[in-house]
């Protein structure tokens, strides 16, 4: 492997360790319903987003609080370190894709059968921090 090549390696890898996420794969909620709740905690600090997520009646406000405290921990663990109130972390970035369907079978009239989608979604929550420190 060349300098250059070597060099933009470890500026990748240091890049990297800055960036705190999270995953949820397969959550058996449509990703429409979900991008509602997604939508409502973007660009906001952690806390906020938190106590939204907390103290909203919609059953993906649920799946997307505990994934917002383990990226909080994926960050803690990535940066022992630093501080969690001095590091102003926020969502910098959560998105909603569409995953598997589950298609079943819904007898209609006249001997006929309509298609049921059961969606599901993979929901990737990015933390970002505010000080010059930490990305």
């Amino acid at each position: 492997m060349g300098v250059r090549k070597r060099e933009r390696a470890e500026q990748i890898k240091e890049a990297k360790k800055q960036v705190a996420f999270a995953k949820l794969n397969n959550c058996p909620t449509s990703p429409r319903k979900m991008r509602l709740m997604a939508d409502l905690v973007r660009g906001e600090k952690v806390e906020k987003a938190l106590h939204i997520l907390k103290f909203s009646k919609k059953e993906a406000s649920n799946r997307l609080e505990k994934l917002l405290v383990s990226a909080i921990a994926n960050w803690q663990a990535k940066n022992e370190d630093a501080n969690l109130e001095e590091a102003e972390l926020f969502v910098k970035e959560i998105r909603v894709d569409g995953g598997s369907m589950l298609k079943r079978l819904r007898p209609a009239p006249q001997g006929r059968a309509h298609r049921i989608r059961k969606r599901s979604n993979h929901v990737t929550l990015v933390l970002g921090a505010n000080n010059n420190t930490q990305s």
